[in-house]
């Protein structure tokens, strides 16, 4: 794979490779974080210094469909030992799935000194790098934050029913077949709650996982994500994009592809995405 620079991406400083994380692992202004689905994964071995953050228990609320307040982001940014100026490098499995949501996530709270590690476990792992089950710990800070931004790169429900109004660009980022409506979840997944299949009026299916290079978990070059995004899906670098999937979870991939590689204006990630907007009463679907 060419090297992170060479790609072409409008923001290249947003990606670091596995080379480049085993040369800061001592760095006091750096910190690893990894992010998984599989809870079991960081205490079977992680990246040396690395701590995690798992995506229910530390990022969402406990008793609302929500991500955490200020107060409870300045809580973990202290527990893990950051301050405003820390850079975080955030990894994970999934082909960080969870490390672009996270990332997503501190971003609303202005974490703006924060990268992705290209490739992830995957590629760490494949590498033969060093894995480590001692659990990280770091003194306390007094993080303070700001109150989240909900508008800048988050989008919800009334906000995209404007969208269709408007005739602004969807992206729906799911597999074929639940963008289809033959499928309600993921194969291998339950399913969440959804009442309706289908998509969003107007959605352009894009599945998330044609970002990425599946031998090693690394983004494409951006001349391979414009003939994708821009190409076939007929988006354009000025559209106001809405990227969505099941959770949130895959459309921060997505949001993280357009808004960073390619350079997109304005993209915001529907979170609720087809777990609320398919038991939504009164809103349209497609098939």
């Amino acid at each position: 794979m060419t090297r992170i620079e060479d790609r072409g991406y409008a923001h290249p400083e947003l990606l670091v490779s596995t080379g480049w994380v085993a040369e800061h692992l001592d760095d006091p202004g750096i910190r690893l974080v990894e992010s998984n689905e599989d809870p079991l994964l960081y205490p079977s071995g992680h990246i040396p210094g690395a701590v995690e953050v798992d995506w229910t228990r530390d990022l969402n609320q406990a008793v609302v469909r929500d991500y955490l307040d200020r107060d409870g982001f300045q809580a973990l940014a202290r527990r893990i030992g950051i301050t405003p100026q820390t850079t975080v490098v955030f990894y994970g499995d999934k082909n960080n799935w969870w490390a672009t949501y996270a990332l997503w996530v501190f971003r609303l709270f202005g974490h703006t000194a924060a990268k992705i590690m290209d490739g992830g476990r995957l590629k760490w792992s494949n590498e033969g790098r060093e894995l480590t089950r001692e659990v990280s710990a770091y003194p306390s800070t007094g993080y303070a934050a700001p109150e989240r931004d909900d508008a800048t790169d988050r989008v919800f429900r009334d906000g995209v029913l404007a969208h269709i109004a408007a005739k602004r660009a969807l992206v729906d980022v799911r597999s074929p077949e639940e963008y289809s409506g033959a499928r309600l979840h993921m194969p291998d997944y339950p399913n969440e709650g959804a009442l309706r299949g289908g998509h969003i009026p107007g959605a352009k299916s894009v599945p998330w996982a044609r970002a990425i290079n599946p031998a090693d978990g690394t983004f494409k070059t951006a001349e391979e994500l414009r003939r994708i995004y821009l190409g076939e899906a007929g988006l354009a670098p000025t559209d106001d994009v809405v990227a969505y999937c099941r959770i949130g979870e895959r459309s921060s991939h997505t949001w993280f592809v357009l808004k960073f590689l390619l350079g997109f204006e304005r993209v915001r990630n529907y979170d609720g995405s087809w777990t609320e907007w398919g038991n939504l009463v009164g809103v349209p679907i497609e098939k």
